[in-house]
């Protein structure tokens, strides 16, 4: 049956983090690598590493997604071996394409833990994949990225699922009066011009929201870099909640990273350390939900892109399924799709640099 198929393999492509104290500048060296960011900025995101012991979860979260979806499609179908390659950390894009192309792959699907449309979170990944392919040459196996699933029903279930379970803790009243703050990474203004991140985000966050039956959201951001005179997209979450609590009435909180498919390091530091230390300090009851992970419906949503993205490359016309009131993103990206060029702040003398960011919307 493997035979008869358009593609032969599925590539699991992601951000990549360190995985030990050793590994933390290596690695922000490759994250910043033609970004001109001042030393100081590496050394403030490489101590939110070092409070962590210099591991980032995001990794092992790759190895639990690379493990559940090898069951799923042992089980279900398409039979696709899955390869595993990161843009900033091992296994590295370069090194995982050059194994594809030893074992004869040809042609790969590839999912990125990412679910949003932006530079940083899809067409920087795709760039990096041409250019591990130029690296490897000849017999370098051709990638097809699957379609951004914002909007897919399962997506969607995943995280109402996740808020759900947070608002069930609550007493009805305390329910009632809860505050949630979905949050997503921010990205600069003009990154965010030139795509439909924010859209996207906030739909996200609407459908979700509307599935509990949740009416006081809103969305806000976090993880914010790059130097202060560069526009990025507000509000951070912190400053939010500051804000909030000092209008009165905020006394029950759910922070959503709906923006994160897994706990990266910007969930573990920025919300579950310093958002949580600020609740504790201004009295507000803080619940942080689950990323979606290896969550069933999420892997098997998974499932369900590849088999809908070989049904399109037979000449059939599958379901795409999609919820809210956008259609299904796009299969192949158009040639303007996400793109960036860091713009020049107000007096600034150089051209500005969107980093280091630790695991952006990836």
């Amino acid at each position: 049956m493997a035979e008869s198929l358009p593609y032969d393999s599925l590539l699991l492509v992601s951000f990549g983090g360190p995985e030990g104290p050793d590994d933390v500048m290596p690695f922000l060296e490759n994250v910043l690598r033609g970004k001109n960011v001042p030393r100081e900025r590496m050394l403030e995101v490489a101590d939110h590493y070092q409070h962590f012991g210099g591991v980032s979860p995001i990794n092992e979260q790759c190895r639990q997604l690379l493990a559940a979806i090898n069951a799923e499609l042992a089980t279900h179908g398409p039979p696709l071996p899955v390869y595993w390659g990161n843009r900033n950390w091992q296994p590295m894009l370069e090194d995982t394409l050059r194994q594809m192309a030893a074992d004869g792959r040809r042609r790969s699907l590839a999912f990125f833990t990412s679910v949003f449309s932006c530079y940083s979170g899809c067409r920087q990944y795709r760039e990096d994949i041409h250019r591990a392919r130029e690296a490897v040459g000849a017999g370098a196996p051709q990638i097809d990225k699957l379609r951004m699933p914002y909007n897919h029903p399962e997506f969607i279930a995943v995280e109402a699922e996740a808020l759900e379970r947070e608002l069930a803790t609550m007493d009805p009243q305390r329910r009632a009066e809860a505050k949630v703050l979905f949050t997503a990474h921010s990205i600069p203004n003009s990154m965010a011009d030139n795509c439909r991140y924010a859209v996207q985000l906030h739909e996200a966050s609407r459908l979700t929201a509307e599935a509990v039956g949740v009416k006081d959201w809103e969305l806000v951001y976090q993880s914010r870099s790059g130097p202060p005179q560069q526009p990025w997209l507000e509000p951070d979450v912190c400053d939010r909640i500051e804000e909030l609590h000092r209008q009165g009435g905020l006394h029950d909180l759910v922070l959503m990273p709906i923006g994160f498919v897994s706990d990266h390091m910007e969930v573990l530091f920025d919300l579950d350390t310093e958002a949580r230390d600020l609740c504790e300090k201004l009295g507000v009851n803080l619940r942080r939900a689950a990323t979606a992970g290896i969550h069933p419906r999420f892997v098997g949503m998974m499932r369900e892109l590849i088999e809908e993205r070989i049904a399109t490359e037979r000449g059939e016309s599958p379901e795409r399924r999609a919820i809210g009131q956008f259609p299904a993103n796009h299969d192949v990206c158009p040639d303007n799709c996400c793109l960036y060029t860091p713009q020049r702040p107000s007096g600034a003398g150089r051209p500005a640099v969107a980093g280091p960011s630790r695991e952006p919307a990836s």
